[in-house]
């Protein structure tokens, strides 16, 4: 990993948000991408050992993510997110919600506010995470900081392989 490279990872309970920068060693398009492909958010949105199964993904406003994570032993974690914004290669936000396998959000959920910058080759990625309660948040704080830490530290060893193709 290469420290010297932006990660920080702020919690504000007050305000029922978490703030996330992350830098990659990477240009603005591959990030992108990888942020809003399925075949590639599966490849690195899970916490190891855990795995990410998208069931269908329509990147657009309005569209949706249906995904489930999956533990070792097969347990599924459905979720559920609805892109409400987008501007190519810049931004987008969607909603965000577990869900059952058949898609009834379990509510409330959270709102995601991406952007995405890059100067010579580094990508910075900014992400607002508002939760809609406070009882969610601390319910999911954190696994979800463990978890956000190694799905980020996953997307740095993806775009470093995929840089070298």
């Amino acid at each position: 990993m290469n420290n010297t490279l932006l990660f920080d990872f702020t919690v504000d309970k007050t305000a029922k948000t978490v703030y996330i920068t992350r830098e990659f060693n990477a240009w603005l398009s591959l990030v992108w991408d990888a942020f809003t492909k399925a075949e590639l958010i599966d490849q690195w949105i899970a916490p190891r050992p855990m795995t990410a199964r998208t069931k269908y993904q329509d990147f657009k406003v309005g569209g949706k993510r249906f995904y489930a994570m999956i533990s070792p032993g097969g347990h599924e974690r459905w979720a559920i997110q609805e892109y409400t914004s987008i501007t190519p290669k810049t931004n987008f936000k969607m909603y965000n919600a577990f869900a059952d396998k058949d898609e009834n959000p379990e509510l409330p959920g959270s709102e995601w506010d991406h952007n995405f910058s890059e100067q010579n080759g580094i990508t910075k990625v900014y992400i607002i995470i508002y939760n809609e309660s406070l009882e969610r948040l601390e319910r999911v704080l954190d696994g979800f900081t463990q978890g956000m830490k190694m799905s980020l530290i996953n997307l740095e060893d993806l775009l470093a392989t995929l840089s070298k193709k």
